[in-house]
């Protein structure tokens, strides 16, 4: 009887390895492997050429896979949650998230974390509807940075399938799109089901015939030790320096999951402490002839270990822009909207190209 009994758990922990072993195969025949530069399309391109000395605007927004709103925890920075609450709710907040760019009505626009298909969104494509209702106004570019097959954590409630990335919104004409993938990679086991870090870059024609150069980024947040951002932050430096010596207009901005330099999270009300993901970039990063813009009084982001409550959830800026000095910065300003609709708040910056 006991044999019996420890032939049967035998066969059962046996199929259950197997299991996990064409599991792994099946992430590794599938694994998404980018190379380093993949040009991109540009979508309903407009035609209208940047201008020196004119006001422009750019607003950078990650809208959560439109899930991550106010009544949202995730499971990765200490809550259970891996989803939207429902798919109702994801078309709400894609919703909201849509009229937040359409009413700050800004010339260019980076967003990150856009679904195209994944379940944590309810195979809602957020990439499309932003087309539908924001396309007579702008063109669209878009990088994939997260495609995975079945993400299978947590074990309950899978985050499961994932399409995503970056996307730019721009209302001038764009000679070209480029997604340059960013160094640095987890074990690779964790790094099959992880994201595949890129910043997208794209070439704008300027009336005196130098470039503007805009350069969307989403950067790791929790590689232990920081080993992964700080190859990135260092690929990011020099790619900078390199487009400023030709003598571009270079802005990069995003969601840098850092705290930008001259920013403070305690200087909002919390009753949390600072997260261990929650790293200052070194001064180091910056090259010469480059200056932060930022919004250092409306917070940019939210912890996300329980659902959001004014005055407990730690609160800090970690979106903004790095600039090049041959670009006059009229304004940076955060728009609290109380993360409503996602657990970052978008920040626009008004300029002039010199």
């Amino acid at each position: 009887m006991l044999k019996k009994l420890i032939k049967i758990i035998g066969i059962i922990l046996l199929i259950f390895i197997i299991l996990i072993l064409c599991y792994v195969l099946f992430m590794v025949i599938t694994d998404y492997r980018p190379k380093p530069e993949i040009s991109l399309k540009v979508e309903n391109n407009k035609s209208t050429k940047v201008e020196p000395e004119k006001d422009l605007s750019l607003t950078t927004f990650n809208i959560g896979y439109c899930g991550m709103d106010k009544d949202v925890d995730f499971f990765m920075d200490g809550g259970v949650m891996s989803r939207s609450i429902s798919k109702e709710k994801t078309i709400e907040n894609l919703e909201g998230n849509t009229k937040t760019i359409e009413n700050l009505n800004s010339d260019f626009v980076f967003l990150q974390e856009v679904d195209k298909k994944a379940s944590r969104s309810y195979k809602v494509n957020e990439y499309d509807y932003m087309k539908e209702n924001l396309g007579n106004d702008y063109s669209f570019t878009f990088a994939i940075n997260y495609k995975v097959p079945w993400v299978p954590l947590p074990i309950t409630h899978p985050h499961g399938q994932v399409l995503a990335g970056l996307a730019t919104l721009s209302k001038y004409d764009i000679e070209s799109s480029t997604r340059y993938d960013l160094p640095g990679k987890e074990f690779w086991l964790r790094q099959l089901g992880d994201l595949d870090r890129c910043m997208m870059v794209n070439r704008l024609p300027v009336s005196n015939g130098k470039e503007l150069v805009l350069i969307n980024a989403h950067l790791s947040a929790y590689d232990k030790g920081g080993k992964i951002r700080k190859q990135q932050l260092g690929f990011i430096s020099n790619f900078l320096k390199n487009e400023y010596e030709k003598g571009n207009y270079v802005i990069i901005g995003g969601d840098w999951n850092h705290q930008i330099p001259g920013t403070d999270a305690f200087k909002f009300p919390t009753t949390e402490e600072r997260p261990d993901w929650l790293q200052d970039i070194p001064n180091t990063v910056v090259p010469n002839g480059f200056k932060w813009a930022y919004d250092e009084n409306i917070p940019s982001c939210r912890t996300v270990a329980t659902p959001y409550v004014k005055g407990k959830n730690l609160t800090a800026v970690i979106d903004g822009f790095l600039v090049s000095d041959n670009i006059n910065i009229t304004s940076v300003e955060g728009t609290s909207l109380d993360f409503i609709y996602s657990d970052h708040n978008p920040v626009t910056m008004r300029f002039k190209l010199k």
